[in-house]
This record gives C-alpha cells, structure tokens and sequence, in this order.
C-alpha cells in the first residue's frame, strides 16, 4: 500500500530540516497535493526560554510564507499555546480549527489547520494521521531548539553558536577583538547583608536588567556574571573598532539612564539607591573554553580582561562611575572627558583614564 505523499515525506525527508517552519510549510503543501483543502496551518512550539513560553509559526498557502508570533512567559497566550494560532487560522477562513497534538507530554507541539469549509470525517482522520508521523521529526527539532535556548540563556547567543559548532575541547577558542564593558555594584556586600534575601534577588535583577539589556540592546553580548558584576563584549567587526566603541559607550550612557531611574523609584520604597562602577576597554581577548578536563567554562582572557577589570577598580577613588580606556578614547568620537594618567594594579604600563561628560 503506497502512503500518501505528506505521510512518506514526513518518514523520509522531515527529519532533515532546519527549523519548524520549513516543516509546516513542506507538511502543508503536500497535504493540500494529497486532497486535503487547506486555507491555513500553524505550528506551536514549547520554548525553554526565560522571556517566551512558546513559538507559534503561522502559514498561508496562497503565498506560500511563514509568520512567527512569539507566547511570552506571563502573557495571556502563556497557558493557552494554542490560542494564537487558533485566533490567526480563524480570521483566516470559515469552518472549524482542526487541532492536533504531535507526539505525547504537556509540552508536545500543536498542529493547526483550517480549510475553506468544516472538514469531513477521512479529510480529519488524514491530519491526525499527519500529526502521528510528524511526532518524531518535531521532536527532533524542538530537542535543538530547547538546546539552543538553553545556552543562548546562560552563554549569549555568539558564545552559544560558537559552542554548539566546535569540538567540547579546552583550547578550543579563537583571538578576537572586542571592546570589553566590566562592570559592578558599590557596597552591594554589605548592602547585602542587612537586607532580606528576596531583596537581594530583586535588587540584582533590577541592576541586571539595566545594564544587561542595554548592552544586547546596542548589540553586546553578556558574557560572564559575577556575584554583582558582568563582563560584556562588543566584538569588532571588520578592520575599524569605531562601531564597537561606540556601542559599549552608548550601552553605558543607556545603563547610567536607567539606573537613574531605578534609584529615583528606590527611593520613593524608602531603599537606598544602587552605586555602581562600569569600565570600557579595547583589546585583543581570547575567546573560548577553559577549565577541568571534563568541566568546562566558555569564557573571555587575556591582558585586556585584567586591564579593564582593574580600570573600573579605579571608580572609587576616582569618584566616578565610568572610566573609559584611552584604546577606547582614541578609537570614538563621542565626547569624553580626560581625567589623566593612571597606574593600574598589576598592570605595567600606566592608562589614560576618561570619563563621560555629565
């Protein structure tokens, strides 16, 4: 008995794909070729993700593209994944959803579809069957995506590509160039130890979110947190680290905003503000993975991370909360302010120390 193309493409052909649309997409056109009438399809997809809770892609087949619509974690669609693509198959045409689940488990990806008119007995008893045989491809592909959003989550979505591609091996990394942003809480410690623990979580994500999501905003990468400090990077693209430079100053003058604000609603709480210390260095970094023979770590060294660490050290007696390296100074043209030479601990050679006007 010779299956049906969709069902044979789905055995042999699906679990080459790349992504889930090009699966709704391949899926949907050979049902429609099996005489099954199709006026839409969507496919939903659990996301391990901090921020969205599901993936929806939406397809037409008069067209033949493929929208995403993202389920954000707390959102209203959150504890319904299948709704938007209901509501979006439903503007679509007239008749009844037909609404599958591929494979087992609260989180299974959904089938959507919808025809010109309600669908008959054998024409829903194909998509079910189309849902059966698609199990296992999607399976596949929502293990890639979970682990793919997992690193993205705690490495960055350059550091998690980068891990995903090459062998998991110490010594496997490569020399970049980068402008390197280091920054960090003034008396979070002691802060910390007067407070509750839930309030320490709060205040940790609130810095966090103001200096993290400037730096991806202006097109960073977070690269290590630490206790109440981050290292991010800006790596340069082409010859010029003008771009960078200038994307870690403007990720600080965002940062500086924000936290502006954030100590101005800390203070209408009755909490004390939120002092911090942020450093912007130029330098060659090597960019990889180090650590024990079976314990890796993906991380950033070389004399530059010591250099720019050591600069935001200077934040205290300096009594300003951004320092700027003179590599970094020479290379933009954003206004800066000299505040003179400066030996660095364990650093041979003295710095010119800059700062942003206020």
């Amino acid at each position: 008995m010779q299956l049906p193309s969709a069902l044979s493409w789905l055995i042999d052909d699906a679990a080459a794909l790349p992504a889930a649309d090009a699966l709704l997409s391949g899926l949907g056109a050979r049902l429609i070729a099996d005489g099954v009438p199709l006026a839409g399809g969507a496919l939903t997809l659990a996301v391990p993700d901090p921020i969205i809770a599901h993936r929806t892609w939406l397809w037409r087949p008069d067209s033949g593209a493929v929208m995403e619509a993202l389920g954000f974690a707390g959102g209203m669609s959150a504890d319904d994944p299948g709704n938007a693509g209901r509501s979006w198959l439903q503007g679509l045409a007239p008749g009844v959803v037909h609404e599958d689940v591929a494979g087992a488990g609260a989180d299974a990806p959904m089938l959507d579809w919808i025809g010109p008119r309600a669908f008959s007995t054998d024409e829903a008893e194909r998509l079910r069957q189309a849902a059966r045989f698609a199990a296992a491809p999607l399976a596949a592909l929502a293990a890639q995506a979970k682990l793919q959003a997992a690193l993205q989550a705690y490495l960055g979505k350059r550091s998690a590509a980068r891990v995903l591609g090459r062998p998991l091996r110490r010594s496997v990394g490569e020399t970049i160039r980068a402008a390197l942003l280091y920054a960090d809480l003034r008396g979070f410690t002691a802060l910390s130890e007067t407070i509750a623990p839930a309030s320490v979580i709060a205040a940790l994500d609130a810095w966090f979110d103001r200096i993290g999501l400037a730096v991806q905003a202006f097109g960073g990468e977070v690269l290590k947190f630490m206790g109440d400090g981050l290292l991010a990077i800006f790596p340069v693209a082409g010859e010029s680290p003008r771009s960078a430079c200038d994307a870690a100053l403007r990720a600080v003058a965002a940062a500086r905003a924000g936290m502006a604000h954030l100590d101005q609603t800390r203070a209408a709480e009755g909490l004390p503000p939120l002092p911090f210390g942020v450093a912007v260095h130029l330098g060659e970094i090597l960019w990889g993975n180090i650590g024990a023979a079976d314990r890796l770590d993906f991380t950033a060294i070389g004399p530059a991370v010591n250099l720019v660490s050591r600069l935001e050290g200077l934040c205290r007696p300096l009594e300003r909360p951004i320092l700027v390296s003179g590599a970094v100074a020479a290379e933009t043209e954003s206004p800066l302010v000299s505040l003179g030479t400066h030996a660095l601990r364990g650093i041979a050679l003295p710095c010119a120390v800059y700062t942003l006007p206020d």
